[in-house]
């Protein structure tokens, strides 16, 4: 192996982290530039789209990222890292070229789908890879700093909307994110490692797709399992229902299409902002606690939103509803990757993440119906509070492991007292935090 792809010094573990949060910058510019544009695309005549079908059209891309994230995951663990994130970059990029040239809103729907499938995938190996090259103390942080590169996507999203929708239109918005595969292509080429590896310990062989799916789906961890499901499920019915609906709930409130933007702005900084210290505060206190906290502050932030608070306290509470909303997504993201050892990690991420995948097709679907519904906007925001509030509880009821359970894959047996809520091999390979 050349030495470009070794991860064992500090530089080329920070290589490799950029590398992804390039990667997830795309995927969050691709994901969030559709909400900044749904105003436009509302008022092109050619097409004369509803808030129904453009909440729909919103969810088919998402739709895709199911079964993107759900294939990715097992493929990943059969094949390596790089070869599945190579793949999904260079998928989603020459389909967010054929969105941009979309002429019929079906074939929109069609490539929006398509790229989904490339953007379901690109995440769970990228979490795979960080978690991996980090060190176990740096795993949360360094996962979050990577993570951040989805609500940055949304911010440069809504910051070219600002400058570039009036004079460029939609479809040169939508065809930026195809220069990924210009920008991040060949650096991951050049600097991704063949195969992930954490610096602490050698990678053991990975179990057969049978095997892994056996252990997460044994008495014993198909708990946690399902609470991960859930609260993912949540965590992205809040990402993409806030983002692909706020700057048309704003309008709706009485924001000009410029101070609606803005909003979807600050949501995305909030969310910079709460996935990085959220996740700092998980490495010191663990994952647990904080990600089931960071629901709750997406919990009185909407209901804070739905009392339609004076202007500038309503800047400060979307801060907070994205913190609490894409930035527990982050969070989330950590916890279920710190959960699980090497073998089964990328499985588990793509269940959970598939799974989560299809909140995220739920959040504009949901946003449209109820837009379309005449269902009053303070409601519509004490619904997406509700529903943040089930997320907290469901990271609450995911089983605890003990702190001298987590060396299972780094310290012997006959060293560790392995009594986790997942069989001996299933422990998480990180010493000394608890879930």
């Amino acid at each position: 192996m050349t030495s470009h792809h070794t991860t064992d010094g500090r530089v080329n573990r920070y290589v490799v982290v950029g590398i992804c949060f390039a990667a997830i910058v795309f995927d969050g510019y691709d994901l969030i530039s559709y909400g900044s544009t749904i105003p436009a695309l509302l008022d092109y005549e050619p097409w004369a789209l509803t808030r129904a079908q453009v909440g729909a059209i919103g969810s088919y891309a998402l739709m895709g990222m199911f079964f993107g994230a759900l294939t990715a995951g097992p493929l990943t663990d059969r094949f390596g890292r790089r070869a599945l994130f190579l793949g999904c970059l260079c998928w989603y990029s020459v389909a967010m070229l054929a969105v941009a040239l979309a002429p019929t809103p079906e074939l929109l729907g069609v490539f929006r789908f398509a790229a989904g499938l490339g953007f379901g995938g690109i995440a769970p190996v990228a979490i795979a890879v960080v978690v991996e090259v980090a060190r176990p103390h740096e795993r949360n942080r360094l996962n979050s700093l990577m993570l951040a590169g989805l609500p940055v996507g949304g911010v440069i999203a809504a910051l070219l909307a600002l400058w570039l929708l009036e004079p460029l239109g939609f479809r040169a918005l939508w065809g930026m994110g195809a220069l990924a595969l210009i920008l991040v292509v060949p650096p991951a080429w050049k600097y991704l490692p063949e195969t992930a590896a954490t610096t602490d310990a050698p990678v053991p062989a990975a179990p057969a797709a049978t095997s892994r799916l056996r252990k997460l789906l044994s008495p014993t961890a198909i708990g946690a399992l399902l609470c991960f499901a859930a609260a993912n499920f949540v965590g992205f019915l809040l990402v993409f229902g806030l983002n692909i609906w706020l700057p048309e709930l704003m309008r709706e409130s009485g924001y000009s299409l410029g101070s609606a933007l803005r909003f979807q702005l600050l949501l995305n900084a909030g969310a910079v902002a709460g996935g990085i210290f959220g996740s700092t505060l998980a490495d010191r206190y663990g994952s647990r606690r904080v990600a089931a906290s960071a629901f709750l502050v997406a919990t009185a932030a909407t209901a804070a939103m739905a009392t339609a608070p004076p202007h500038l306290a309503m800047y400060f509470v979307v801060l907070l509803a994205g913190a609490g909303s894409i930035g527990t997504q982050i969070v989330l993201f950590g916890y279920v990757a710190t959960h699980y050892p090497i073998g089964v990690r990328a499985t588990a991420l793509g269940i959970t993440t598939g799974i989560g995948r299809l909140g995220a097709v739920t959040g504009p679907i949901l946003g449209g119906a109820l837009l379309s519904a005449g269902v009053p906007l303070g409601w519509i925001f004490t619904t997406f509070g509700a529903i943040a509030l089930v997320g907290g509880i469901a990271c609450l009821l995911v089983p605890r492991q003990p702190a001298d359970g987590h060396r299972a894959s780094t310290v012997p047996a006959s060293r560790g007292n392995n009594t986790s809520a997942l069989p001996r091999s299933m422990s998480a390979d990180r010493p000394g935090v608890r879930s």
